[in-house]
């Protein structure tokens, strides 16, 4: 592509002038999509430059054709500003492409609370972006509203029933083909999401009023993208899949202790009529047109944190390498991508790339933590090896973590021009010795050419020998398995429970069905531990689970650790008060 990295990022441009910019290069589509063996009725355009993919006629057509090499981008325990796993999967990708390898990359789909919140937008940035970047950003093709629509019209079936159950007799049901399900208000599952960060609907009352205006009870609001559908989207094999998972989502329970679903309340095949088209991965581009399919959801803490399984099975299927992102640090999203996703979908990875910086490794080493909307301490400017050395346990500890599942780590060193030889040969020193390669990447700053050395890397370790194996199998008890991903994943010394949530496990141990669901672990992605500010590698500290929750149509048991909400909260710099709007030409400015 004619930008040139020299006229943008040395010159201090935004992450969303340089995405305006890269939009006068972009390849149609269409074109994309048939360069990358797609037929024209596969593609689904959603104006010039996004589009669905129908990965059903996709997948039947190419049902013979091998599998591409599979790699998975994660990272070490991040600072509040992120580390750039995205902006280096975007990088990895571009260096590949400018190697002459057919790749293709697969990221989530940001939420609209982040990218009006803290984080921005999750499409990279600098040189190494998803474009265009206002329809990332800004709902893309409506995944996450049809994930909303499908969650809060099953929340809204439920408190009509309950409302109708509680104001008429079982004549009255009998007559519209209902039968009395008698839900324990004190025991409802689900409450309403949307995609913002509001703290203020963490708890709520609906219902107040008359007889007319729902039943009574207190409910709350969580963030759209830690929805169980959004869940079972990201693990559905096809829309057959979709709609028996959307079956068996439990919404409540009766006053007997049974399970109430969707499909009892008769609201399961109206769900999966909001999320056919939502089943379609989107496909867009990087910034130097190699493809990028946008599927799935965000929050690896609260959620699944993966792009979809139909993501990449499709892109296995197109290229000969595929980029795919879990979220968070290797603690978090790549132990749910490895003994979760990879264990839903059959397929095994060739590689990991964990993703450091000097920036992060100075905050384990004792540097200040560093706070969004204020500067960088003076710390993270200038030389100090001594804090990048003690900072090194914790890159090693996901090196190791990585390894457990028997695939080669490639750990990324993601450049920062404030970064010196010295800190760097400090990091590359101990990774080596712990027997990982490291490439340093300048992605953000150079593009694709700034990531040669990565792509080298990447493509060598995909050549290794693997003996992909998972930490624990679902035969193992539940308990059991969240005192090994505690000890052996996050370092713990052992897990303590509180009375409500050990009851809960001990319910669903005694179930044959629920006692061989996966387990997906609800904690901070600031520590390995429970708690935010323990930086580092703790030691000595025991994981306290507070609740445990059931999601019947994912097939998981969740664990939730400490005081985590599935509702973040809005901070008091939040990144919309920089969006605009260019009334002139509607563009949109200060995304990033």
């Amino acid at each position: 592509m004619a930008l040139k990295w020299q006229d943008f990022t040395l010159k201090g441009a935004r992450d969303y002038q340089i995405a305006e910019a890269a939009e006068s290069e972009l390849v149609r589509v269409r074109d994309l999509g048939m360069r990358i063996g797609l037929l024209d009725d596969e593609i689904l355009p959603h104006g010039h430059y996004v589009a669905k993919v129908d990965y059903m006629k996709v997948l039947e057509r190419l049902r013979d054709r091998p599998d591409g090499k599979y790699i998975d981008v994660t990272a070490i325990t991040p600072t509040p500003l992120g580390e750039g796993k995205s902006t280096t999967t975007m990088g990895l990708v571009q260096g590949m492409g400018l190697r002459g390898l057919n790749v293709t990359a697969a990221i989530r789909q940001p939420s609209g609370g982040p990218t009006m919140n803290i984080k921005g937008s999750a499409a990279g940035g600098g040189m190494s972006q998803c474009v265009p970047l206002t329809p990332f950003s800004l709902g893309l093709t409506g995944d996450i509203n049809a994930v909303m629509n499908a969650h809060n019209l099953c929340t809204t079936a439920l408190n009509a029933r309950m409302q109708h159950e509680f104001n008429h007799d079982d004549a009255f049901l009998a007559k519209r083909g209902l039968r009395r399900l008698d839900v324990d208000p004190h025991r409802v599952n689900m409450g309403f999401v949307m995609d913002f960060t509001c703290q203020c609907l963490r708890r709520i009352i609906v219902g107040l009023g008359g007889k007319a205006d729902g039943y009574m009870m207190e409910s709350r609001f969580d963030i759209a993208v830690s929805s169980e559908v959004m869940a079972v989207l990201a693990l559905a094999s096809d829309l057959k899949d979709l709609r028996a998972r959307l079956g068996r989502i439990i919404v409540a329970y009766d006053w007997t202790g049974k399970p109430v679903t969707a499909e009892d309340l008769d609201v399961a095949g109206a769900m999966c009529a909001w999320m056919v088209g939502a089943m379609n991965p989107n496909l867009m581009q990087t910034i130097e047109g190699q493809p990028c399919f946008v599927h799935a959801g965000p929050f690896a803490n609260i959620a699944i944190g993966q792009s979809s399984i139909v993501a990449d099975r499709l892109a296995l299927k197109l290229s000969d390498y595929h980029v795919t992102e879990s979220g968070f640090a290797a603690d978090i999203g790549f132990e749910k991508f490895w003994n979760l996703k990879c264990r839903y979908s059959g397929l095994r990875p060739n590689a990991a790339v964990v993703v450091a910086t000097v920036r992060a490794l100075k905050c384990h080493g004792g540097a200040p933590v560093p706070a969004p909307g204020s500067p960088l301490p003076r710390e993270y400017g200038v030389p100090a090896p001594e804090l990048v050395e003690k900072g090194l346990p914790n890159l090693l500890h996901h090196v190791r973590t990585v390894r457990k599942s028997g695939i080669s780590p490639v750990v990324c060193i993601n450049g920062f021009v404030s970064d010196t030889r010295e800190e760097i040969e400090i990091v590359r020193r101990a990774c080596e010795a712990e027997g990982a390669r490291v490439a340093v990447s300048e992605h953000w700053l150079k593009g694709g050419e700034g990531a040669l050395e990565l792509a080298d890397a990447v493509k060598e370790a995909c050549e290794d020998r693997t003996d992909f194996r998972f930490l624990y199998e679902l035969s193992m008890p539940l308990r059991d398995r969240v005192e090994l991903v505690a000890r052996e994943v996050y370092g713990a010394d052992g897990v303590d429970w509180a009375p409500e949530a050990a009851s809960k496990l001990h319910m669903y141990q005694e179930d044959p069905v629920t006692a061989g669901y996966g387990l997906c672990m609800v904690k901070t992605h600031l520590s390995l531990s429970g708690d935010p500010m323990l930086k580092g590698v703790p030691e000595g500290f025991r994981l306290f689970v507070r609740d445990v929750l059931l999601y019947g149509g994912a097939g998981f048991v969740v664990p939730v650790v400490g005081g985590i909400s599935l509702m973040p909260g809005m901070s008091s710099s939040p990144a919309y008060r920089q969006v605009d709007v260019d009334t002139a030409t509607g563009r949109v400015k200060g995304l990033f």
